[in-house]
Parts: C-alpha cells; structure tokens; sequence
C-alpha cells in the first residue's frame, strides 16, 4: 500500500479519504488556501501544504503547484476527490509523467468520458440507449436550429464540457432556442472554458438514475448496483438514495448492464459513475431510461452505495490505484436495506437560498445517522467554495424507516452562526409525495408551496428565548459573590419579574419573565410562552450556555444564550434574537479611539478614509450580524487615523474596525 497520499481537495471529501487512509495505515497530506489556514481536513492531515490565496484558480486549481509539492515532500499517490481536478485529464497525465499515482482512472478515460458527445459516441457503439440529440462539431447558429428542428420540443441544450447543472438550458419552442443558446454558451466559455453545446431531447417528468461501476487493471469490472439522485434544485442533486425508489430487477439488470458496456469500452479502472435519465412517468421500465454521461470519479453520493453494499469505495479506490485486484466479484457484492443521503448546505431557503458564510456554532447529533463533513464548532465556513456544510446518511431496513432516521436527524441538528437548509429537508422528509416514491427531478418546484411553508417567528418561539435568558441569568446568579447584586429578578414575597428586550426580524420585542420553583413563563403582549423546570436540561457552550427544553407532546427546542442574545433552535430552524446594540457612540460610553465590533458579524459597510475628519455620533460602519444591521459610530470628534477590516470581512466581537486619533494629534 502507499505510504504518503497526498489528497488534493479540501472539506468533507479530504476529511472523508483521510479517515479511510488512516485506517490502512497511509500517511496522508492535506493542502490548503488562505481561507482553509485553520479547517477541519489540515488539522486531521499528518501534514499540511501552503497552496496560495482562497480562489480556486490560485490554490486547489493549481495541478503544477501540488505536484511540485507531492515530489518536494516525498508524495507516491494523489487522490483529487471530486471537484477541482477530480476529472482533469492533463493532471492525471502530469502525475503519471511525475511518477506519482493519481488515484483514479487512466487520462485517455477521463478525456474518453469528460467531453458529453465524446460518451454519447461511445454509448451509441456499444449500444447503449441515448436520446435523439445532436452532438456534432458544427456549431452553427443554423446548423443548430435545423438539428434542433429534427430532434423535436422541448430539449436541453448542455455544455459539451458541462457538468454541476451549468451550460444548460431547457427550450420549449424553436423561438426560445436562439436566445438559450447564446445564454448556454455564454456560460459555458465562463465555466469551462469551451463554449461548445450539444441538443437533446427533453424528457417530461425525468428520473437521474445512476450506476456505481468500479474497474481495476487487470480488466475485471463490476457495478455496485444504482442510485437516484431525481431530487433536485436547479439541477443540483440535494438527495440521494440507494436503491432507486421502484427499481424492479428486470430494470436494474437493464441498467447495470448498460452501464457495464459503457465502462468496458474504454477499459475502464477505478470509480465511476454511469448516468442516466429515465422516464418518470409511471413505473421504471427496461426500455425507459438513456445514457447521459460518464463522471470519472468518485461521486458526493457515494455513501448511500457504502450504506447498503458495506463496501468501502475509498479503501477499493486506494487498492486499484496500487495495483491490486478488485476485492470482490460481481456474484459477491449484495445490497442490504435502503440508504438515503441529504446535503445540508449554507444556504437560506427563507430567501432564495442566499448563500452563507461565518463561523460555526451550535452542536452536531448524530442519532443514528453517518455524518460527513469538513467543519465542526467554532470553524469559519467561507465564502469562497461550495456551500456543503456536511452529508447526512441515514441507513435501515427500509425506505420508510430510513427517511424517518433522517429525519429525527435533521428535527435535532443544531447549527448556527450560519444560515442553512436544515428545515427545508425536514420538511421534505414529511411530503407524502417524497415519502411515496414519486421523485422525479421537478418534484421541489411542484412542492414550493409546501417546502415554503417555514415556521413564522411567532410570540411563542421568542418567549422560549427569554426563558432561556432568564436561566443563564438565575445559573449566573447561582455564582455570583454578592446574591443581592445578582440581575435574576428576585423580589421578597413574590414571584421574580424580569423584563428582555430582543431585536429579531420582527423589530424590537419585550418579554416579561416571571418564574418560579416549578415553572417559567415569558409573556409576549398578550401571548405567553409557559415552560415546567423539569423539562429544561442546561450545559455549557462556549461563553454562554445551551439550554434544552423538552416539552411533553410538543417539539424540542434549544436555546443558545450569551451577552450577545440568544439563537433558537426548533424542527431544523433558527431564530435570533439580539440584545439590543449601544452605539460606539452612545453617550453611556467612553469616549475611546479604538472603534471595536459589538458582536460577531460582517462588514456590510465603511464611511469616511484615512485622514477624514469626523465628528461624534458619525456613523463609521456598519455590522451585518443575526441578520440585522448595527451602525457603529464615531465616539469623539477625531481624524480616522487607521481602517482595518474591508467590505465582506467576517469580523469577532472585539475586533478594532476603526482607529481615530484626535484633530491636533495629525
């Protein structure tokens, strides 16, 4: 076996290969960015590689400078993971040429598959189904029109060199097709740098099928049965599961075989995945499903295959790329119950899944489930990558049983700091027409109202975060030399009464708490949040305290409080509520020099420059944190002598933003 793998990727896939060579006993190198400097996979590595500035081009694009690196440090093996240069043909010869082994299939497979007309020819020779299409050299605005002419509406048109949903684009009438095809290419030149499309038929209600295929050198190859991976948004897969919804053994035999063809002729060794769409109109059938293109490389979905086969797909890559034979034959791999995976990803639904970035907060569960991830408690995630924050996968003796696994999941998990997609897969877990089976690949925008229909930040939920203030404050009471100096709202002879300001979404909220020996009630205008003592469990986080509260025949929920406010969990769903924000120039306050973040936030914006005379009261910047905006502002009259943060800069409480020095000190 290798000695030293260098994986040439970050997040949960680097995490991912280095646990599985660890266990076989292989050194592993991460390598990293500026924006992965303190990430999860160089803390997990043996050892870790510099690569440059965050942006891929300048770090995990650079094939020349990691392998610079793999020869400087003594590297005999690169995985690539998938992403970057997971299916470039060029690194993969570059390595081979380096004397290292790229972990993966050969570079004349990767250029075989990598081009969709290439494959599609392919496919076609071995007779494999392929939809009507044209994937010809002439690229042709008429040429283009007229093939599209004999193919028939609707139809794609995709990138030649396309993949993760970029370059295409679906028409309906031959009066779209002008404007999709200069908007396709367009975005293919951007993203690939190759503007060529290809046309292909639209298939109505459509099923993404897929099929594990795994090759070695010795030219044995077998299939690790399928995959649907149908629920998608923007033709991004969200879940995956394994097997197929339906799947018959007349149509897998079908399936796997066509997929073996394909593998076959291009000799093909290591993991890949063989895709297909099918016709989700009625039942799965033999004669139903078309070859759609070949991923030379291990796939995001490729635990819920582990799930249900127990096999290993990393260990099997290593072993392949080291020479051995495939540990298995096809007679020997069996499929036991029903996977299913789900990508939790920092994006908020509420609005229109914006991506997110800051620092992580928040505590993981793991009930039952396998959790895949690159980030844990107090991470940054940044801005400068995908949005996968981990993969869920819940594994049982059934369909049902193992959307229900995953779900408990996803009704527990706790993330914070970050805005993610927790809920929304939650309430995807309870459609009864996800539930059913009918998955197909419009099914989240035939379910948008109900996907939509995300708990409102009602009176309640925001009482639940002033108990749970209430009891950081009687904990801290608890503590605190002097009893009668305590802020816990006792009063002789009657219950105690405190009242909460928050800042939420809805504006300013006050909460009158009122609490005794058996119970704690917030009241909210003329609603009332009431909890037992009972049902409240509390533990340490970080500087402040996570309060649990368990609520018979209602939803668990967890409060996060410190100074800053208190951030609700409930049914995959957060809510913030912040203590209100004196101004850095509040007359309450010092006058200081040093303007210094309230709050963990970002910078949303800056006024004035250096050597601009300001005046007290002068807003300097603004923070962007629990979504909301707090103006910071000048304490003094002064000059700004000093601005240390930039625009889009994630910032800690206590950073100095801004230095001033007084007008006679210029």
């Amino acid at each position: 076996m290798f000695k030293k793998l260098l994986i040439a990727n970050r997040g949960e896939i680097a995490c991912r290969i280095m646990a599985t060579a660890k266990r076989l006993g292989v050194a592993t190198v991460a390598v990293y960015s500026d924006a992965d400097v303190k990430a999860r996979h160089v803390r997990l590595a043996d050892e870790a590689l510099y690569l440059g500035p965050s942006p891929a081009a300048q770090s995990y694009l650079r094939g020349d400078l990691i392998l610079a690196l793999a020869r400087e440090n003594g590297v005999d093996a690169i995985h690539p993971g998938y992403g970057f240069l997971s299916e470039n043909a060029g690194f993969a010869q570059a390595c081979a040429d380096s004397g290292i082994v790229f972990v993966g299939p050969r570079p004349d497979a990767i250029r075989d598959m990598g081009l969709k007309d290439r494959a599609k020819a392919i496919a076609l020779a071995v007779g494999a189904p392929v939809l009507p299409g044209y994937w010809g050299e002439d690229q042709s605005d008429t040429t283009l029109l007229a093939e599209a002419e004999k193919i028939g509406f609707p139809l794609l048109v995709k990138a030649v060199a396309g993949g993760g949903g970029r370059g295409i684009r679906a028409v309906a009438t031959i009066e779209e097709l002008l404007p999709a095809l200069i908007s396709a290419k367009r975005e293919a030149e951007a993203s690939f740098g190759d503007d060529r499309v290809m046309l292909e038929l639209l298939v109505q209600r459509p099923r993404h099928l897929e099929v594990q295929v795994f090759g070695d050198q010795h030219g044995n190859l077998v299939h690790l049965f399928e995959r649907d991976c149908s629920i998608q948004r923007r033709r991004q897969k969200l879940v995956e599961e394994a097997p197929a919804p339906g799947m018959t053994q007349e149509v897998r035999d079908a399936l796997t075989q066509a997929a073996l063809k394909i593998a076959a002729a291009v000799n093909y060794s290591n993991a890949g995945t063989i895709e297909f769409v099918a016709d989700g109109n009625g039942a799965l059938r033999s004669d139903g499903f078309w070859f759609l293109e070949m991923n030379t490389r291990l796939q995001v979905e490729h635990p819920v295959t582990e799930a249900i086969t127990g096999i290993d797909l990393v260990e099997w890559q290593l072993r392949v790329a080291f020479g051995e034979i495939l540990p298995l034959t096809q007679d020997n791999i069996t499929m036991s119950g029903a996977a299913i995976e789900a990508r939790i990803v920092a994006e908020d639904p509420a609005k229109g899944f914006l991506p997110s970035s800051g620092l992580i907060g928040g505590i993981a569960h793991d009930i039952g489930v396998r959790v895949d991830t690159g980030f844990e408690i107090g991470d940054y995630f940044p801005d400068a990558y995908d949005s996968l924050v981990k993969k869920v996968i819940a594994h049982n003796t059934d369909r049902i049983a193992a959307i229900r696994q995953l779900n408990t999941y996803l009704q527990h998990d706790v993330t914070i700091g970050i805005s993610t997609n927790t809920g929304y897969l939650a309430r995807l877990c309870g459609l009864d027409s996800f539930a059913s089976g009918g998955v197909h690949t419009g099914l989240l925008e035939d379910e948008a109202a109900a996907l939509s229909k995300a708990p409102l930040a009602s009176p309640r939920l925001a009482g639940l975060a002033a108990i749970g203030v209430q009891i950081m404050r009687e904990l801290d009471a608890g503590t605190h030399p002097r009893p009668f100096s305590a802020a816990d709202g006792w009063r002789l002879n009657v219950k105690p009464r405190l009242t909460t300001h928050f800042t939420g979404d809805t504006g300013v909220i006050t909460a009158e708490i009122e609490s005794d020996v058996t119970q704690l009630s917030a009241r909210i205008g003329s609603d009332h949040a009431i909890v037992a003592r009972h049902s409240i469990y509390t533990q340490r986080h970080g500087s402040g305290f996570r309060i649990d509260i368990r609520q018979t025949g209602g939803p668990s929920s967890k409060v996060f409080v410190d100074a800053l406010g208190a951030t609700l969990v409930e049914a995959g769903e957060v809510w913030n509520y912040a203590f209100p924000v004196a101004d850095a120039g509040s007359d309450a306050l010092d006058a200081v020099d040093d303007i210094k973040a309230s709050l963990p936030g970002k910078i949303a914006a800056l006024s004035g420059e250096v050597g601009a005379a300001v005046t007290k009261g002068d807003v300097l910047v603004v923070l962007e944190a629990m979504k909301m905006e707090h103006s910071l502002t000048a304490s003094r009259d002064g000059v700004i002598a000093e601005i240390c943060v930039t625009i889009g800069r994630q910032v800690r409480a206590g950073d100095v933003l801004v230095r001033l020095i007084p007008e006679e000190a210029q």
